[in-house]
């Protein structure tokens, strides 16, 4: 599914001024980086870095929004992210696709970062009832600002689940792993915050509230 698409790839990263190749699957991370681009930005070329670094900043800074949950960490988690990639590229042996490796690597710092700042704690509590089959995500047509102000509403944890969960696609095994959890907590996460995210996008906000029909 194409970037502008997804449900909860809203907007808020920076401008990229170099439009990279289109997303391959449903995370805005899924770019087919060319191998030639890949030995070049190896060999030190500073030109390549540019370019990887252009096709990547707006998935790396939205996903670093939506869990860290402000601009300010966000910019920061895009900055290490890029550093650490040129640093470690030469240890990038292709076992998965580069987009992978390195949202992996934002990944990471990202949740890093709420736990340095022990914001890494809050979630929904979940009646066992809930976690029966998983719930669709809010509708493709909910407008980005809405969407932004329901995700900072709901916790911490919870909303980076849902987001690693349904814009990113990571499996439940894999977010338990990320979150140091099992799988069932981020079933219930999921479960529970996807509920609760569509019930904020529903209430009207309060300046929508007072607007003239």
């Amino acid at each position: 599914m194409p970037l502008s698409s997804h449900p909860l790839q809203a907007a808020g990263a920076p401008p990229v001024a170099m439009s990279p190749p289109p997303p391959t699957s449903a995370s805005g991370f899924a770019i087919d980086v060319p191998g030639a681009l890949l030995q070049r930005a190896r060999a030190g070329e500073r030109a390549a870095f540019e370019q990887l670094y252009r096709w990547f900043e707006r998935p790396t800074f939205t996903l670093a929004l939506r869990i860290c949950g402000d601009r300010e960490a966000a910019a920061d988690v895009l900055q290490d992210t890029m550093l650490k990639m040129i640093d470690s590229i030469g240890e990038f042996r292709g076992a998965c696709p580069f987009w992978g490796w390195l949202r992996q690597i934002a990944v990471n710092e990202a949740l890093m970062r709420l736990r340095r700042g022990r914001r890494f704690e809050g979630h929904l509590d979940v009646d066992e009832h809930e976690l029966a089959g998983d719930v669709p995500p809010p509708s493709a047509a909910a407008d980005a600002a809405a969407l932004q102000r329901a995700l900072a509403g709901l916790p911490v944890i919870t909303r980076s689940v849902l987001w690693l969960y349904h814009a990113e696609g990571f499996t439940h095994e894999e977010i338990g792993a990320l979150m140091e959890r099992t799988p069932s907590f981020s079933k219930s996460q999921v479960a529970r915050g996807t509920r609760r995210l569509r019930e904020l996008l529903e209430t009207p906000s309060p300046a929508s509230a007072g607007a003239l029909p």
